[in-house]
Parts: structure tokens; C-alpha cells; sequence
């Protein structure tokens, strides 16, 4: 079994982390002192549980709703700064050795700033700390990915922000959409993901919340190159006693084209995509040959870390060495940084 001090010395993935997800509770604290934001509790230990009893509410809303917290912390180029510094150090010193972090550069301009600032204010963090990741022995490379928000009409403007950015900052390496689903499909946001194939931009897209496959087929429709979490494609399968023993035309599609799902098992418990970690189909999945990886989605409101989750779905299903290692190696080839650095991360994977 994969204990806890394995799960952190593992070269993982993670490529479906959310930096408004992910700050340190003693940040939040002192930032939201610093702009005079009233927070639900001044004690680390009671906000941390606000926020974790906030998430597992199995209401993808009020889910969302914690995020008022840690926004409101996020308003000034040195603040953004800070937390994408923070986030890319906590992923190293948790063994993380490839990351791609996303964030709605939209939802950080309470203040003014210029979309622009924002996202470089996030890359700024990420090569900081990569920088003092390596000084103290830890390899870890980390890329963005800017989400739109699906509820919101500024998809075509971030799809081209993509397109700018990544002209002159390598760290930008996607586009997202992300937020409430249901009532939201892809195909709301048609226009920017045309532009999205025409500028050859790397797309992932959220689909975890009802109508299930719906999302997901509408996602693959309008040319997502992964699914992000995908937890319901089990609504395709027939899963009996730990086995995938038949399958719909979506998920045949999925497994057939090898797209890969950025499963986070935690939060999908959370959201009440599944009762609980048993009744996840990433073991399933995996043994079935699907190009299934484990996430995080949230840090702070799931209270996880890449290494507890991968430990917790190891423990769960049981899983051999060698499926651990085809776990990390999915992630990390399924990333969208440059291949050669993928290829030669995933060669360090046992």
C-alpha cells in the first residue's frame, strides 16, 4: 500500500488546481486583515473548517460560494502574486513536479487591473517559486491555464487573452471554462472555443454536474482536448463489483481516443457526483485503460494535497505499483506544456 511518505517522495501531476482554491489559510487571514475584509473566523483551525464544511455541502453553488473569501484577497498585482508564489511552493514541497494551475483572470479586477497584469502576476509567482523550489532540491515546473466564466459573456475576449499571452509568456499554456454548469454548456460559448481551434489554443473544459453526458458530449463537440474532473461519464458505464463490464458510445469514445479526465475524487464527493471515495469509478476507469489522472480542484476547501489524494485512491482501490505509476505517467503526458519536458518528467516515474 502507498503510504503517506511515498505518496510525497512520487514525481506527480496535478493539472486541475484552481489558485483561488489553493491559498494558505494564514494568508487569507493576513491579507484580508491587511484590505479589512471580515472574514467568517479569525482562528486558522475554525476558518479552516468554514471552509471545508463549505465545500462538502454536495452543492456545486454553495461550493462556489466560499470563493467570495479568497477573491477578496486577490485584487492587487502583489497579492496575486503571493498566492501563485505560495500555491507552486506547497505543490513542490509536496512532491508535485509538473503543474498546471488555473485561475479567472476576469474575477480579479474588483480593482481595475488590466487583465494583462493579472495573468503576469501569476506567472511572476510560479517562476519565483520555481526558482527557490530548486534551491532547496524540489523540480517543479508549473504552467496556467485562464478559465472564462461559462456564466458570464467574456469567453471570446479570455480565448484571445490565451492567444496573446502565450506570445510572450511560455507559462500560458490553455483555455478553460469554468463555474456553474448546469443551465451553462459549452455550447453557450461556441464563438470562443471556434476561435479557440482556429488559434490552435489547448482547451480543457469543466463537465462534472448534471445532465451528466450531456456536458461531456458537448465539451468533445466544440473540441476540448481534456475533460476537467468528467466524474459523470460513469452514468456511461456499467460498473459491477470494482469492473467496468460494458460501456455507452461516450465513454467507448473517450476510452478509444485516450482523452484525458482530470478526476479530482475528493471534491466529487464534496459536489455529490458519488456518495464516497469507494463509489468513484477512477479505479474502474484506470484498469479499464481510461487516460484517468488524480487532482486536487481545491486545496484549501477539500483540505487535500496531490500526495493525500493519490494516497487516498491508491489505499481505496487497491491499487499495484505499477497502476500508481501509470496514474502519475497519464498526468503527466496528458499536460500541455512541451513534450519534451513531459516525456523526460514521466521517465522519472518508477
Amino acid at each position: 500500500m502507498l503510504d503517506s511518505a511515498a505518496a510525497v517522495a512520487a514525481p506527480k501531476p496535478v493539472l486541475h488546481d484552481h489558485l483561488d482554491g489553493g491559498l494558505r489559510v494564514g494568508t487569507i487571514l493576513e491579507l484580508a486583515d491587511e484590505i479589512g475584509w471580515a472574514l467568517p473566523h479569525t482562528d486558522p483551525d475554525e476558518l479552516q473548517a468554514w471552509f471545508t464544511a463549505g465545500a462538502n455541502t454536495r452543492d456545486l453553488l454553495q461550493y462556489l460560494a466560499t470563493f467570495e473569501h479568497t477573491l477578496a484577497v486577490m485584487q492587487t498585482a502583489e497579492h496575486i502574486e503571493r498566492v501563485a508564489y505560495e500555491a507552486v511552493s506547497d505543490l513542490a514541497d509536496d512532491g508535485v513536479v509538473y503543474a498546471e494551475i488555473r485561475f479567472a483572470p476576469e474575477l480579479h479586477q474588483e480593482q481595475g487591473l488590466p487583465l494583462d497584469v493579472i495573468v503576469g502576476a501569476v506567472t511572476d509567482g510560479f517562476r519565483r517559486a520555481e526558482h527557490d523550489a530548486a534551491r532547496r532540491g524540489h523540480e517543479i515546473h508549473a504552467f496556467a491555464i485562464l478559465c472564462a466564466m461559462r456564466t458570464e459573456h467574456r469567453s471570446l475576449e479570455i480565448a484571445q487573452l490565451v492567444d496573446s499571452m502565450r506570445r510572450v509568456d511560455d507559462k500560458v499554456v490553455a483555455f478553460d471554462l469554468a463555474g456553474a454548469e448546469t443551465g451553462f454548456p459549452p455550447s453557450l460559448h461556441a464563438e470562443a472555443l471556434a476561435f479557440a481551434r482556429e488559434r490552435l489554443l489547448n482547451v480543457t473544459i469543466h463537465a462534472s454536474e448534471p445532465p451528466d453526458l450531456e456536458l461531456i458530449a458537448d465539451a468533445l463537440t466544440h473540441g476540448t482536448h481534456r475533460i476537467g474532473h468528467g466524474v459523470r461519464l460513469q452514468a456511461d458505464l456499467d460498473i459491477r463489483d470494482g469492473e467496468i463490464v460494458a460501456m455507452g458510445p461516450l465513454a467507448a469514445y473517450v476510452l478509444d481516443r485516450q482523452i484525458p479526465l482530470e478526476v479530482a475524487p475528493t471534491c466529487h464527493v464534496h459536489v455529490g457526483a458519488v456518495p464516497d471515495l469507494a463509489s468513484h469509478p477512477i479505479g474502474p476507469m484506470l484498469r479499464a485503460g481510461f487516460a484517468v489522472n488524480v487532482n486536487t480542484d481545491n486545496r484549501l476547501m477539500s483540505d487535500v494535497m496531490p500526495s493525500s489524494e493519490l494516497a487516498a485512491v491508491a489505499g481505496t482501490f487497491d491499487l499495484s505499483d505499477d497502476e500508481v505509476a501509470r496514474l502519475l505517467r497519464n498526468g503527466i503526458m496528458a499536460g500541455f506544456g512541451p513534450l519534451d519536458l513531459r516525456t523526460r518528467l514521466a521517465s522519472l516515474v518508477g
